[in-house]
């Protein structure tokens, strides 16, 4: 029995030509993964010998303000946004490296951040925080290492991002980043003033519908035309005064400044020049978008990882409510020394006017 059964051990398994294949092609794949994997991780180590170790845990996510809206749409709808980067990177989790930012979008509220991003993560050498940090004015005491913690993880030659657009009107933000890294590239999304006062009004509208209206939070007093600036939804909109804070700490050639309204119009265009000024491979061009009429504004073809065409979500294209004609036109004239002064900081007209 014992010899029997030796022999049965001692004899080779003869398998058909196919499985032998089939096998032989596993094993290959699976020893090539390993080494991909092992390779990305050894790789990450090296550009992060001799810096300290980022904390093990995640870090919770930043809590809105009591009372404060967020500025591209609910809290939740910016946590369930997922990390974007190319399939492989996504797929090795836990590879690469978390690094501080090398660009961020500050601004400006209801001026098409949340769609310029959106569109950046396409492209593969971008990685990109979900949600809005707001690292540099709610949560700067937490430090650069809870911060960090927050980034995705990238491998070499990919750019880290977030977006917050109410670091624009914050005055500490610009000494803030600039001691982060005096060479951070930073990004504007700039809209006609009126419109994204409009804008920021029915957001808040849609959130509070007890509100007052939009022509009596305008003006300090009605009767005399005078214009309340402490409104922040007014205030944001004063984009020479906000620009004066930045330029202490940033030469203007380190900011880039996007068209909201050219984003909507020809997204391929402006999104050429974003990749330009991030040093980055023109992608991401016409055969990626398509127009939404529904929507009034561009959508993408295809997500970053999803074979389906992908548009920004229902808190995006709001209808603006009516207003008083008179309102407005007095918003105008508010606005158009302030809007003359930014073209010629920037070098560019807005054709707001």
């Amino acid at each position: 029995m014992g010899q029997r059964l030796n022999r049965c051990l001692d004899a080779p398994v003869a398998l058909p030509p196919l499985r032998r294949r089939l096998l032989l092609l596993f094993i290959m794949l699976f020893l090539w993964l390993y080494m991909f994997y092992s390779c990305a991780g050894s790789c990450a180590g090296l550009t992060t010998r001799g810096s300290p170790a980022p904390p093990r845990t995640a870090p919770p996510l930043p809590p809105l303000l009591p009372g404060e809206p967020g500025e591209e749409g609910s809290l939740e709808e910016q946590r369930a946004a997922p990390d974007a980067g190319s399939p492989i990177s996504s797929f090795f989790n836990g590879s690469g490296t978390k690094r501080l930012p090398q660009a961020i979008i500050i601004g400006v509220k209801k001026g098409g951040t949340r769609a310029l991003l959106e569109f950046l993560r396409v492209h593969p050498d971008v990685r990109a925080v979900g949600a809005e940090p707001h690292f540099f004015d709610r949560n700067y005491e937490r430090g650069l290492a809870w911060y960090r913690e927050l980034m995705p993880r990238t491998l070499e030659g990919q750019i880290t991002m977030e977006k917050t657009p109410s670091y624009f009107v914050t005055k500490e933000a610009p000494a803030r980043i600039s001691s982060m890294s005096k060479g951070t590239k930073l990004i504007v999304v700039v809209r006609d003033p009126v419109t994204r006062a409009i804008s920021d009004y029915t957001q808040t509208l849609s959130k509070k519908p007890d509100i007052p209206t939009f022509e009596s939070l305008t003006f300090k007093n009605r009767t005399t035309g005078l214009i309340d600036t402490s409104w922040s939804a007014i205030q944001i909109g004063i984009y020479a005064k906000h620009l004066e804070n930045w330029l202490l700490h940033f030469p203007i050639g380190q900011i880039l400044f996007v068209s909201g309204e050219r984003l909507i119009r020809d997204p391929a265009g402006e999104l050429g020049r974003v990749q330009d000024f991030l040093g980055l491979k023109r992608i991401i061009t016409d055969k990626h978008f398509y127009f939404n009429k529904t929507k009034g504004f561009p959508c993408l073809k295809k997500a970053e990882g999803s074979s389906k065409p992908h548009c920004l979500g229902k808190t995006k294209g709001r209808t603006h409510p009516d207003m008083d004609q008179e309102v407005v036109q007095r918003l105008r004239d508010f606005y158009r020394p302030f809007n003359m002064k930014f073209y010629q900081m920037t070098g560019q007209d807005f054709g707001w006017d």
